[in-house]
């Protein structure tokens, strides 16, 4: 038996349960963004736009409920600075904390310069801000905010398996696993805000939402597969255990389906199985957190 059934729980709850669903959203809609704006045509900007916007608001929220669940709130900016000496955070690259917090604050600030650059290149803010989105600038922003955000969005599935706790510190699959689902959820975020205005691009995210569905079931079972037999038993034998099995079914199985049939609810199929992977990715954190929490 491993030595995780001796360690202290870190007693996360709903804090960290909300900042892992939008975490994942908010990284891996970042990475979707920067792929539409250095790859994709002139008007897939328009739907990059809306990626960018929802990493900039998820990367405020993650910091907002990163910082209400501390100990202590008021001193957060010891994740990124060191108190006495003022200097970055980021020197101890061995630390995992330190490393995400400051993925956090640049995934946050390169997907806001970009979005106030673009919003100025076409949109409401004065012009003079466009060069933030122009030229060598503006393709260095935005690829800075999609490499943060694949970093961050599988980064929390990273610092689990650093712990030594059931599940989390038990396999090495669970990064991979919250990237996937993270692109899965941004993906159909994507879909629900931007349904219908580019049959290209929405046709890039289905194939993209389908994918990465695929990637997490594949994962799912690898994890389950390489389990220590004890581990297994110990995440099912409670409540959150169960949720995770819901979550696989409701949140990727049923998904998938409606994708391979895409007329099989007619014009609420898409969006169905969007509103479902959300579902099924929320659901699959708190399962995730909360089973080894209760072992």
């Amino acid at each position: 038996m491993p030595d995780t059934f001796f360690t202290k729980s870190p007693h996360w709850g709903w804090w960290a349960v909300s900042e892992f669903f939008i975490a994942g959203i908010a990284g891996a809609a970042a990475a979707i963004a920067a792929l539409l704006w250095l790859f994709g045509s002139r008007d897939d900007r328009f739907i990059a736009r809306y990626g960018f916007a929802v990493a900039t608001v998820g990367s405020a929220l993650s910091g907002l409920l990163l910082t209400l669940d501390l100990k202590r709130p008021e001193r957060f900016w010891h994740m990124l600075l060191f108190s006495k000496t003022l200097g970055p955070t980021f020197q101890k690259w061995w630390a995992p904390m330190a490393d995400g917090a400051w993925a956090l604050f640049l995934l946050g600030g390169f997907s806001f310069l970009t979005l106030v650059g673009s919003l100025a290149d076409r949109g409401p803010l004065p012009s003079g801000l466009a060069f933030l989105a122009r030229g060598v600038l503006g393709t260095v922003l935005a690829a800075l905010a999609g490499i943060a955000g694949v970093f961050y969005a599988g980064y929390k599935g990273v610092l689990l398996s650093a712990t030594n706790r059931p599940l989390w510190g038990d396999t090495p699959w669970l990064g991979i696993l919250l990237l996937a689902s993270g692109f899965a959820m941004a993906s159909a975020l994507l879909l629900l805000l931007t349904r219908d205005r580019s049959p290209a691009v929405s046709q890039w995210l289905r194939n993209l939402m389908a994918g990465s569905l695929a990637l997490t079931l594949l994962v799912v079972v690898i994890l389950a597969a390489t389990l220590d037999a004890d581990v297994r038993r110990l995440v099912l034998q409670n409540v959150y255990g169960v949720l995770l099995v819901v979550a696989v079914l409701l949140g990727t199985l049923v998904p998938l389906a409606l994708a391979w049939r895409p007329r099989l609810l007619g014009r609420l199929t898409l969006p169905s199985a969007a509103v479902l992977v959300l579902v099924g990715g929320f659901l699959l954190r708190m399962a995730m957190l909360l089973s080894s929490e209760a072992a």
